[in-house]
């Protein structure tokens, strides 16, 4: 049987009601107290104080302080008005166990009212952080773009430069080509002269015909057999040489392919690509890199080791929407919501990491280290020692030579010991 708490006093004014209530040497929390418009309840087993109130009340303004021993209640009314008592008087038990249920059913629809809207404000709160994180990445990647557009530019023209200092070069080769020619041909005609003038004989008419036809007889053969020796080929004819390549997805060569791992990873796409077209409608605005597990995976990284631990939850959740089956995943939500001190779902994520992570082998005893260590911290966080220290030895059982761990679970050792004793 409930003893009833009687001994209170009240005071008011036209628009308020201070009631105190002597808890005598019972401890009461937030949870103890439920307050309505016109219903007032405080359970602090054995003890309880129940008041259906004169007036209705504004319950959302209204006010409690626990402290000394007492609570004290500032009570707002809804109507300024001076009251006859603190509590409806000659009220039946039929019409106070209505105001009761009614008072109840409100506050569950209050209470459900403020969920719905705690569930869109964190809805709107993802879709803004996500939304935000593209526009840096957008805005990074316009940068690298802009970034590579003037560096090709810089280069066209330093090509375009080399080019013309080449035309310059080959110009003045041929004119130097030219005058080495001119320069040796000039000396061959001027001894041919000489040849010619010491050869004279009486006759000048003869001679005069004979020197213009040896003259011009010897001059020709001089000049193509100069012309023979010093003239370079022609220049080829330009022509297009077409290359074709094998049609790939990725852009290695195929001779530096792993044809098994390619196409592992192409059936890992593929399935990725159908889970999101079938049941994630709000990745629909992303781009194909961002649909990537893995970017994801490393996205969220980056933002828990800025300290942004929301945003990092946020990109772990698409992450594991697109591939459920990757512990790695889990494990680093985990570590997240124990900064968020959300521990419930720490510890839900921390065993579903270990339930991927089976078969044990050797490759995965870090992983399953981290898993038993932060469900663990998130038992001892909920004064769940035992089922803390239980984490912390299988931890223990795998990596023995881990002084940290060590340490930590003969703490929550002593701490079970002292609760143990006291009570």
């Amino acid at each position: 049987m409930p003893v009833w708490l009687r001994e209170h006093s009240w005071r008011q004014t036209l628009s308020a009601v201070y009631l105190s209530l002597p808890l005598r040497g019972a401890r009461a929390t937030p949870a103890n107290i439920f307050c309505s418009e016109q219903y007032l309840k405080v359970s602090i087993p054995p003890f309880l104080f129940e008041a259906i109130l004169y007036a209705p009340i504004d319950d959302t303004n209204s006010t409690a302080k626990i402290g000394n021993g007492n609570i004290f209640f500032t009570l707002y009314k809804k109507e300024p008005a001076m009251w006859d008592s603190l509590t409806l008087a000659n009220a039946d038990k039929d019409k106070l166990q209505d105001l009761r249920e009614n008072a109840v059913l409100k506050a569950h629809e209050k209470a459900k009212e403020e969920t719905e809207a705690k569930k869109i404000t964190k809805q709107e709160n993802k879709k803004y952080a996500l939304e935000a994180t593209m526009k840096l990445e957008e805005a990074e990647r316009k940068r690298i773009e802009d970034l590579k557009e003037k560096e090709r530019q810089k280069v066209a023209k330093e090509l375009e430069l080399w080019k013309n200092q080449q035309k310059d070069g080959d110009k003045y080769k041929s004119m130097q080509k030219k005058g080495t020619l001119h320069q040796e041909i000039e000396p061959l005609k001027q001894r041919k002269n000489e040849k010619m003038n010491k050869t004279q004989i009486p006759n000048e008419g003869t001679s005069k015909t004979r020197l213009k036809s040896t003259k011009g007889d010897g001059s020709c053969s001089i000049f193509s057999q100069n012309l023979k020796e010093e003239l370079l080929p022609a220049p080829r004819a330009a022509a297009t040489i077409k290359v074709n390549f094998t049609p790939r997805v990725f852009p290695t060569a195929l001779r530096e392919s792993r044809v098994a791992e390619e196409e592992e990873w192409l059936h890992k796409q593929a399935e990725a690509r159908r889970i999101i077209n079938s049941d994630l409608s709000e990745l629909e605005d992303l781009k194909e890199e961002e649909k990537n597990p893995d970017w994801l995976k490393d996205k969220g990284n980056k933002m828990f080791a800025m300290g942004d631990y929301l945003g990092a939850v946020n990109a772990y959740n698409l992450a594991v929407k697109l591939n459920n089956k990757l512990p790695v995943l889990y494990l680093n939500r985990a570590a997240c919501h124990l900064k968020l001190r959300n521990l419930h779902k720490a510890i839900e994520d921390s065993s579903k990491a270990l339930e991927l992570l089976t078969p044990p082998v050797p490759d995965n005893e870090n992983a399953r280290v981290k898993a038993h260590v932060r469900r663990g911290t998130a038992f001892c966080q909920l004064e769940l020692y035992t089922e803390g220290l239980q984490d912390y030895e299988a931890a223990l059982k795998i990596d023995p030579r881990n002084k940290n761990i060590e340490k930590d679970a003969e703490k929550i050792r002593h701490l079970i010991q002292g609760t143990v004793q006291s009570s």
